[in-house]
């Protein structure tokens, strides 16, 4: 019998092997569009020791993000290295070593591990984009997604690697926010989801597991809630600036909801709960805010 148990352990301890083998070790990353989010993620990918190459639609963008980068690293070594400038200096050189730029997509992710999307929350553009990387990828290449509010699924639908999508929600500023929501869509492998935890445990982040929700975890609760301040105002029940201010000192939140929608932006608050209503209709926190639509 001990034998017997010795045996199993023996077995299961080799099943376990095997499958951590089977995760993708992802050491190069190619992150599509240069804005903020994608700046960002380019980021932390390259100081993390990752060779990131980033792309955007012109080389006056790119420039824009590289210079952006490096005033972000400038700004990590003031609190990093404060006491050590020349290890300062060398860790952005490292940085930047790893990081180069590109145009064209297509002949960038041939050899690449993991893509990343950060471009406009638009289903046909993005939907377009995979497809055509779907044609160049390697077999192993695993596509994710950094949208906060589209569905995972319907974009892992116009690729033919539905076992190697998912997302990866990365919150703004990239480089100060501790926070990764990894998407796991019905199709979305074992495998591809463990690759996805890791990758951002490397890159220095708190990963959180979601299914493809509208929202996922954290816009879930956060949209909703900001859409209903702004109906206690329609109302007439309380000033935007009292609002702000009870949620502050009530709730103990380093901004009020206005604050906040003010800072995620009027257009894109109304992009999302558009998008949410037109899903589940019926659901009254998905409702439009005619205050919020006359001042978009």
């Amino acid at each position: 019998m001990a034998f017997a148990t010795r045996q199993f352990v023996r077995a299961a301890s080799s099943d376990a092997a095997t499958a951590a083998a089977k995760k993708l070790l992802i050491k190069h990353v190619t992150i599509i569009g240069g804005g903020l989010m994608g700046a960002g993620i380019a980021q932390v990918a390259a100081a993390s020791g990752h060779t990131v190459v980033l792309v955007d639609q012109s080389d006056e963008i790119l420039k824009k993000s590289t210079k952006g980068i490096e005033e972000s690293l400038k700004r990590v070594i003031k609190k990093k290295f404060a006491d050590k400038p020349e290890a300062g200096a060398e860790f952005i050189k490292k940085t930047l070593k790893n990081l180069t730029t590109s145009t064209d997509a297509a002949s960038v992710v041939h050899s690449t591990d993991l893509v990343i999307e950060a471009i406009v929350e638009n289903l046909e553009v993005k939907n377009k984009l995979f497809q055509t990387l779907d044609k160049f990828a390697p077999e192993h290449t695993i596509f994710a997604s950094n949208t906060s509010s589209l569905q995972i699924t319907k974009m892992a639908n116009a690729t033919t690697r539905q076992d190697r999508f998912g997302g990866l929600h990365f919150f703004n500023p990239v480089p100060m926010m501790k926070l990764v929501e990894v998407i796991k869509t019905p199709m979305t492998s074992q495998k591809t989801f463990e690759s996805l935890v890791d990758f951002s445990k490397a890159v220095g982040k708190s990963p959180v597991s979601c299914k493809d929700t509208p929202g996922f975890i954290v816009n879930r609760l956060l949209v909703p809630y900001m859409m209903e301040a702004v109906r206690l105002f329609e109302r007439g029940d309380a000033s935007k600036e009292d609002i702000d201010v009870a949620m502050k000192l009530g709730a103990g939140y380093p901004m009020g909801p206005f604050e906040l929608l003010d800072y995620v932006g009027l257009d894109t608050s109304k992009y999302i709960i558009d998008g949410w209503h037109s899903l589940e209709p019926n659901n009254p926190l998905f409702a439009p805010s005619p205050l919020l639509n006359k001042l978009v």
